[in-house]
């Protein structure tokens, strides 16, 4: 299966950033899915309720136009209104026979910023069948707790996406790659963890303490092994995932089989 991750700074503007997936689905017509960051709808560090849109709204409605002209899967990061009054931190995936979100269950209530302030949390896990592979799907801060990987797993996932608006600071970087190896390892599944640019990188300052990016995308075997990863600057990479690898590293190293707890 061929996956392309688009790594790039979104803007405050929903239609610009519409704007940009239309542009990289044009570029990579020869990959099943391609993977936009978390908050591709519009950055974090401005008022989410006012541009939050529901599932049918225009802007999911757009994207799957984008995805069925183009034949791929598209997953790509959005806000639609939550009942109290909050938004909800969606991924919209669709494309290719698949229409389906998946709602943040983990919420970013750490260092030093409260997403649960103005999002409210998921309460699913979500797979999906694309060309025969299953896709599990999780969102930034998901990635530092293993259960959701393992749960995943165990629903059949060979790849799990993971979108993210990661934020900065010291050390942030190395944990970020630390965590999407470990929960290959964890899960034995590919890792498709696609981020937000680093704004510095494209001449903006991050926004006070919200999550607006550091780069470094990444793809991770089911045994661990980096096998493709941007620079912090907007990008675009594209990888070949050969899902025989999970049967073999499953073979090889079966914690799942073997787990107790």
């Amino acid at each position: 299966m061929r996956v392309a991750m688009s790594q790039f700074a979104a803007d405050t503007d929903p239609e610009r950033n519409l704007d940009h997936i239309r542009t990289t689905v044009g570029q990579v017509a020869d990959a099943s899915v391609v993977v936009f960051p978390e908050a591709t709808m519009a950055r974090f560090g401005i008022p989410l309720g006012p541009i939050a849109q529901p599932l049918d709204g225009p802007w999911a409605t757009e994207v799957r136009a984008i995805a069925e002209q183009a034949g791929v899967l598209i997953v790509a990061g959005m806000f639609t209104p939550s009942p109290d009054g909050r938004v909800t931190n969606t991924l919209l995936i669709t494309g290719r026979g698949v229409d389906t979100y998946y709602d943040k269950i983990h919420l970013f209530d750490a260092f030093g910023f409260a997403e649960s302030a103005t999002v409210a949390p998921g309460e699913r896990i979500v797979v999906s069948e694309v060309d025969e592979v299953t896709i599990g799907f999780a969102t930034c801060y998901d990635i530092r707790f293993p259960g959701l990987f393992q749960r995943l797993a165990d629903e059949g996932a060979s790849i799990t996406i993971v979108p993210a608006s990661w934020g900065s600071g010291p050390g942030k970087r190395e944990q970020w790659e630390l965590l999407a190896r470990a929960r290959a390892l964890d899960s034995t599944t590919w890792i498709v963890a696609c981020g937000q640019a680093d704004p510095v990188t494209i001449g903006q300052e991050p926004s006070g303490k919200a999550p607006t990016g550091i780069g470094y995308s990444t793809v991770v075997s089911p045994l661990g092994e980096v096998r493709g990863q941007l620079g912090a600057e907007p990008g675009l990479l594209t990888v070949d995932i050969d899902t025989a690898e999970v049967a073999e590293a499953r073979r090889i190293v079966p914690v799942l089989a073997n787990r107790k707890f």
